[in-house]
């Protein structure tokens, strides 16, 4: 079994933040992303992980390979052609049984079993959201099979949306599929995606499920990125009671690293404050401290405070980039 995880894009919407890290190492609840991501296959037999990487990729390999002993490989996407063109990429390491996943997507309480089914070629796993236009989403016959992928559809009318991650049983299908888009220039909107290779191995009899996973959340912009913080306070990384220090009042849930000092402060609820960082006479609620950033002197609420800033001053909302000063 294999993972492969796709992650070149810019992350324009997370900037600017994404100036200077990739996306996938924005840190939440104590961690990047990634690795939250890579927490939710610990207990699969995952034997080979593929990372195509582009902007900033080499920061991705030291993560890994400081952090996680995986028998890993990195592929690197130079033109941000789309999702298919990046699998396209990695072809020589798509063989036999894998998950694809994109580094947006973390999900919880989703049902791994039954993978090997004889004549099952693929799972689609879903969930249901009321706007699914900045998404993808997936048709079904009567018996749950899927027949059509539809990228960032312009109706409501479909709200079983593709959440980003896939089981492919034959991994070498796909890197066919998706060679086969970028030799007849099957577009959409510019750019070459899995929703349009998937449909293609569909049309040459492949069989998907689709399964609904019971929680999905998205970190590909700042308002989800906030909710999705909550969630994984709220479900594990909570760490209130250990942190507690005379003179800081912690409303949980919030996580606190053993080596951030946090002085005549009121912080919470929803915040996670990282190692190194320093935060004196502060109310925070629903923020990111990152590591080595010092905050004195504020009310923030909703804000992302990047590694090794300055901020000092008033009440606000901020979304402050790395090694800045805000006064």
């Amino acid at each position: 079994m294999k993972l492969v995880i796709p992650m070149a894009g810019f992350g324009t919407r997370m900037r600017p933040h994404t100036w200077t890290r990739p996306k996938p190492l924005l840190p939440l609840a104590g961690k990047p992303v990634l690795g939250h991501i890579l927490d939710r296959f610990r207990d699969l037999p995952i034997e080979e992980y593929i990372f195509i990487t582009g902007w900033l990729g080499q920061q991705v390999e030291d993560y890994i390979h400081q952090n996680y002993a995986l028998p890993a490989h990195f592929v690197e996407q130079r033109e941000l052609l789309g999702q298919a063109h990046a699998l396209w990429l990695a072809r020589e390491y798509l063989q036999g049984p894998l998950f694809m996943l994109f580094v947006d997507t973390l999900f919880d309480d989703v049902d791994f079993g039954n993978l090997e089914q004889p004549g099952l070629d693929g799972i689609i796993f879903t969930k249901r959201e009321p706007d699914p236009r900045r998404f993808g989403v997936v048709e079904t016959d009567a018996g749950g099979r899927a027949t059509r992928l539809i990228e960032k559809p312009d109706s409501l009318e479909n709200n079983n949306i593709l959440i980003g991650l896939y089981y492919f049983a034959d991994g070498a299908w796909l890197a066919r599929a998706c060679g086969e888009l970028l030799e007849s220039h099957q577009q959409t909107k510019g750019e070459y995606y899995l929703a349009d290779a998937v449909t293609r191995m569909i049309q040459q009899g492949a069989n998907f499920n689709v399964r609904e996973v019971g929680v999905w959340q998205d970190t590909g912009k700042p308002e989800t990125t906030f909710l999705t913080h909550r969630y994984l306070l709220e479900h594990g990384y909570d760490n209130s009671f250990e942190a507690l220090r005379p003179g800081v009042a912690l409303i949980p849930p919030v996580y606190v690293h053993p080596k951030a000092v946090i002085e005549n402060s009121v912080i919470g609820p929803y915040v996670s404050v990282h190692a190194g960082a320093q935060v004196r006479h502060c109310i925070l609620r629903d923020t990111v401290v990152d590591e080595g950033a010092e905050v004195e002197g504020v009310l923030l609420e909703e804000s992302l405070v990047g590694r090794w800033t300055k901020t000092t001053g008033y009440f606000r909302k901020l979304n402050l980039g790395d090694s800045s000063t805000e006064e």
